[in-house]
């Protein structure tokens, strides 16, 4: 069944006030990023001071690349995280182990098969579907071919990679996902949000939803 509310997730929050702009103009989650080279990389004690002052009923994402498991474990019980995001090489039995919900993130290119990848990840909440940069797990503000996203994907998607106001709509509609991703399209540098795109982009999604799930 197509959600008639796609959900949104502003990735990459480094600061309280980011957060509280993101949660104000109605993000349903927010992602905290625990990869050192990242420019968005954020230690886990300033994410749980974030975490702490976030409002209900907004989900605490944390996104991980190939991190030891005894990091993931401490980070998500320092922060109180609601869900996990791998971004790496593993396993689904690792992504398993923590006894949250997660998201794999799969970067597209025409040499992956999708639907194996969704068969291999069944017990994810959702693959999220990312731009290919050899080298970069992520947050490189490009989009990649929505057209190779199969229309039979057995699996809650959430797109990201590249997403703007500008873009969002069109993606909504090639690949109809559970949930959209944002990072780099909302900010004013890397690591730093601007609080009037992320309000646009989020008034960009809810357009969309009313064009593409308005009751017949």
């Amino acid at each position: 069944m197509k959600p008639h509310r796609t959900r949104i997730k502003i990735c990459g929050i480094t600061s309280r006030d980011d957060a509280l702009a993101a949660a104000l103009a109605g993000a349903d989650a927010l992602g905290f990023n625990f990869h050192p080279p990242s420019p968005r990389y954020i230690t886990p004690d300033a994410a749980a001071a974030i975490a702490r002052e976030v409002p209900p009923f907004v989900t605490t994402v944390g996104l991980f690349v190939d991190a030891d498991a005894a990091f993931v474990r401490v980070a998500a019980g320092q922060i109180g995280l609601a869900m996990l995001q791998f971004h790496g090489d593993e396993t689904p039995a690792f992504c398993a182990q923590f006894a949250r919900p997660f998201l794999k993130a799969v970067r597209v290119r025409p040499e992956i098969d999708l639907l194996q990848y969704a068969a291999g990840f069944s017990g994810a909440s959702a693959l999220l579907l990312d731009a290919y940069r050899p080298g970069i797990p992520g947050g490189t503000g490009e989009a990649f071919d929505w057209s190779l996203v199969p229309k039979d994907l057995p699996c809650r998607v959430v797109l990201a990679g590249g997403l703007t106001a500008a873009n969002v709509d069109v993606g909504m509609r090639r690949v109809r996902p559970w949930a959209v991703d944002v990072t780099s399209g909302v900010e004013a540098s890397p690591g730093v949000k601007d609080a009037t795109r992320i309000a646009q982009f989020i008034a960009a999604v809810r357009a969309a939803d009313d064009s593409l799930y308005e009751p017949k």
